[in-house]
């Protein structure tokens, strides 16, 4: 895949521009990034998967980097991206052997991946070239392997809402959890799960230790998509 520019330009203030968007919640990027894994990790122990070769797809600055590690354990985990400019910081605050951060066109799928993890990605893809993502990853992929999709769940007006304050994200074209969930049966993975979290902004914050009993509910900021690749073609 070629490289696209886009957001070389925000590399090295895109954490900033995120947490302004994100300053609308009451929280920062981190706060999502560690509960997203947090409950992907939960899901995962259900499933008594235990990954070892990890990769966040579309990395940016590698921010998931640190709560891969924490909550899952792996291995090593390998980022890849668009953006070489992001990868250059993530390489600098995640240097270490068990973390690699690659452009996508400079990491080889060869079907040993346990898990990819994405977030927020594909509504930044073309929607004509999003089959060709689905199938690197599903390249990466070894038989078995899990795919965590998550995106911002536009059936929620907050996350509309700081969408349109993120400068690389308003020209976004979202998909709502049916849309996800099709994207990934097509191009064929089999969906084992769907679940919705960031339900409260900061200050109903009071509110979120309910928020694992409404993961059914259709209208959190953001959805999880868990699927699989199947064991044979």
């Amino acid at each position: 895949m070629d490289n696209d520019s886009k957001f070389d330009g925000y590399a090295n203030n895109y954490d900033a521009a995120l947490n302004e968007g994100l300053s609308a919640t009451g929280q920062t990027k981190d706060f999502f990034a560690r509960e997203r894994i947090i409950w992907l990790a939960r899901c995962l122990e259900r499933l008594n998967a235990k990954p070892a070769q990890i990769m966040d797809y579309g990395c940016g600055t590698g921010s998931a980097t640190p709560f891969l590690h924490e909550f899952m354990r792996p291995e090593c985990t390998v980022g890849v991206d668009t953006s070489e400019k992001s990868l250059e910081v993530a390489r600098r605050q995640y240097p270490g052997t068990s973390s690699r951060f690659l452009l996508n066109g400079d990491y080889t799928p060869s079907t040993n991946i346990d898990l990819v993890y994405c977030n927020g990605v594909f509504h930044h893809i073309p929607p004509a070239v999003r089959a060709v993502h689905l199938r690197y990853i599903r390249d990466c992929l070894r038989p078995g392997g899990l795919f965590a999709f998550w995106e911002n769940n536009p059936w929620n007006p907050g996350t509309r809402y700081v969408m349109s304050r993120i400068p690389f994200d308003r020209d976004a074209i979202t998909l709502t959890p049916p849309e996800g969930r099709g994207l990934l049966r097509r191009a064929g993975f089999r969906i084992l799960r769907t679940d919705y979290r960031f339900f409260f902004p900061g200050w109903l914050q009071g509110l979120r230790r309910t928020e694992r009993f409404l993961n059914w509910f259709p209208l959190g900021g953001q959805y999880m998509v868990l699927a699989r690749k199947p064991t044979e073609n």
